[in-house]
Order: C-alpha cells, then sequence, then structure tokens
C-alpha cells in the first residue's frame, strides 16, 4: 500500500514538508509506502505527474502552508488541475489536509482542501485535534509537540484505514459502483 503526500508550499523543505514528513515516518511505521511530492508547483506537466502517482497510490494527503488566511494560490490551482485530469483515481481513496502556520488560518485551509475530497467521495481521515501544526521555520514546526502527535496520529489513522480497507476487499466487499453525475438545466 502507499500514500501519495502532496506539499503545496512554494518551499520544496519549509514547514508543510516537515509536517508531511512526521505522518510519513508514522505511515512507514505502519508497513505503508510513502511519497511526499513537490506540488507547490501547478505546471501543467508537474501536474501530469502527480496523476501517474496518484493513480498507484492508495491514500492521498495534502498539505498547504497558511499565508493569507487559506490554502496556498499554488496548492489550489494543482488541485484544480489534478482534479480535472485525474478525478477518477481520487475516488473513493481515502485522503487527508494538513495546514502549517505561524498561528492562524488553519481551519479555513483544511475546510477548502476537504472539499476535493467530498466531491470525489473520498474517505476523509482526521487525528485527534484539526490536521495542523504551528510554526514559523522546520525548527519551530519541531517544537511544536501538539502539532507533531497530530501528525503522527494521522499517520497511524490512514494506516488503520487502508488496512481496513484492504481485508474488506480480501474478504469480498467491494467499492460502491458510482452514480451518474445528474445533469442540470441551471445556467452557469
Amino acid at each position: 500500500m502507499k500514500v501519495l503526500l502532496l506539499n503545496g508550499s512554494p518551499r520544496k523543505e519549509g514547514c508543510t514538508f516537515t509536517a508531511l514528513n512526521q505522518i510519513a515516518k508514522s505511515l512507514n511505521k505502519q508497513g505503508i509506502e510513502t511519497e511526499i511530492f513537490q506540488a507547490g508547483n501547478a505546471d501543467m506537466e508537474n501536474v501530469k505527474e502527480a496523476a501517474k502517482k496518484l493513480e498507484a497510490a492508495d491514500g492521498l494527503i495534502v498539505g498547504s502552508p497558511v499565508y493569507w488566511a487559506s490554502p496556498t494560490g499554488q496548492i489550489i490551482e494543482f488541485m484544480d488541475k489534478l482534479s480535472s485530469l485525474a478525478g477518477k483515481h481520487m475516488l473513493y481513496k481515502p485522503a487527508a489536509a494538513i495546514a502549517s502556520a505561524r498561528r492562524a488560518g488553519t481551519t479555513a485551509t483544511l475546510e477548502v482542501l476537504t472539499k476535493y475530497f467530498q466531491f470525489f467521495q473520498m474517505p476523509v481521515i482526521s487525528s485527534n485535534y484539526w490536521n495542523m501544526v504551528h510554526g514559523n521555520t522546520p525548527e519551530e514546526v519541531m517544537q511544536d509537540e501538539e502539532g507533531l502527535q497530530i501528525m503522527r496520529t494521522l499517520g497511524t489513522n490512514m494506516a488503520w484505514v487502508l488496512k481496513c480497507l484492504e481485508a474488506g476487499k480480501n474478504a469480498g466487499i467491494e467499492k460502491p459502483e458510482p452514480e451518474e453525475k445528474i445533469k442540470t438545466n441551471f445556467i452557469r
């Protein structure tokens, strides 16, 4: 089993990466393979590369720093393109969003990112608090003991759900067949 972790920060090894790395370590301890993908660049070739990785992944975690009280423009653009290009590969895969902030804007960020998962009927994985870390530098994030625990717990919970889904599949329980979306006559 494998989880793809998208780093929505333009900083390759900043605070968001530090949080995602904690989740990856927790997943690895549970026998789950991980890959942290730099999604802070919404160039279409980068999105296509992520789409290929998403197709092979069993779960998805999307992380974003908070600069202006919401996810970065880069990760929103990236997720818009990824959803259009590879939404069929998102369907029913467990997913989680994380936010990294100096102080505030985290819950708004989580809400925005989680809506992508809801659209594709993805089970949303939670932790023992909102999925966030605080700090202005990776070193400060590493001092956020509660945030680090939240990230570890999120990894453990994702591993558990993936193993439950695998056990269900092995017992003959299939994913539901999605209904075709209803087309409306509303003018957009």
